[in-house]
């Protein structure tokens, strides 16, 4: 292992190559740290440096729940494929959210934060070949859709059930709005990325309200969550390979229902956030087209 070459993720960046002499000594500077995604050549996927024995004095011993992906570009010299890992700070990603979710509320300020909250999380997804993934949005593009989300974040409070019935398919199509307009806008390495969610308005709406329907079966949810985040993975286009998603609905079942519980303890929240938020990134995966076909 002493010969390898080394790779960390530090301030939504791919650093290195680092041989591991000098991985170690950023270790010992405290430059990496136990929660750093690191990656070297004959690893599945990026790994917190604390969980790679041996590698961060006090570390753990491998990770129960693991973050996947693959060789960096300046490792493996092509795209490859591998799943999508995010590197969030517990503390950071809560306060971020609850501005977020502050913003929105207010319905003003909702352009701004959205994107401010999206130029974040993106510069913390590490994608397999793609290095340095930026969101370039501007608050303006789309503003009428954000302060319209905003609106109806009321409606739920409203005795009229009309209303929240009607609300659903509007939400729907709002949402569908902004993901098609995210895609647009994701860059590597200052570059634009081709791509583009071609799910149709139509298609959206009806497994938001499949989904909406399906809570009536205490747990079916799960597994039309699932079967949704395949078909939008399906609908994105523009690139080499294509994206999946490969969570089983029970895995997303009991996930989604411990970190339910335990946020009723409050407590809890900070933690459970960013472990359900790293798990879920990492579910999506890139594969070569044709791949899921032939297999």
């Amino acid at each position: 292992m002493s010969n390898r070459s080394w790779f960390y993720a530090a301030n939504g960046q791919q650093q290195g190559p680092y041989p591991e002499a000098q991985l170690r000594d950023l270790i010992t500077r405290g430059m990496v740290g136990a929660d750093t995604l690191v990656w070297t050549e004959g690893m599945s996927g990026w790994q917190r440096a604390g969980d790679i024995p041996g590698l961060v004095p006090g570390g753990s011993a491998p990770p129960s729940i693991p973050y996947p992906g693959a060789p960096p570009t300046a490792a493996s010299g092509s795209y490859g494929g591998g799943a999508l890992a995010i590197d969030v700070g517990i503390w950071d990603l809560l306060w971020r959210t609850l501005v977020f979710f502050i913003g929105m509320v207010l319905v003003i300020p909702a352009p701004w934060v959205a994107v401010w909250f999206y130029r974040w999380i993106f510069s913390r997804l590490y994608v397999p070949g793609r290095p340095n993934i930026a969101f370039n949005g501007q608050p303006l593009d789309i503003w009428y859709v954000f302060i319209a989300i905003g609106i109806l974040t009321y409606v739920g409070s409203a005795d009229l059930y009309y209303l929240q019935y009607l609300s659903i398919p509007i939400q729907a199509v709002l949402s569908w709005m902004v993901i098609r307009w995210i895609a647009s806008n994701l860059s590597s390495n200052g570059e634009l990325l081709p791509i583009a969610f071609n799910g149709s308005a139509l298609g959206y709406v009806g497994w938001q309200v499949l989904l909406y329907v399906s809570v009536i079966t205490i747990i079916g949810w799960a597994w039309v969550l699932t079967a949704w985040m395949r078909w939008m993975c399906r609908n994105i286009d523009g690139t080499h390979r294509e994206a999946i998603f490969t969570a089983t609905g029970l895995e997303v079942l009991w996930r989604t229902v411990v970190f339910a519980l335990a946020c009723i303890f409050i407590i809890p929240i900070p933690w459970m956030l960013a472990w359900y938020g790293r798990w879920y990134a990492s579910q999506f995966a890139l594969v070569e087209r044709g791949t899921m076909a032939n297999a």
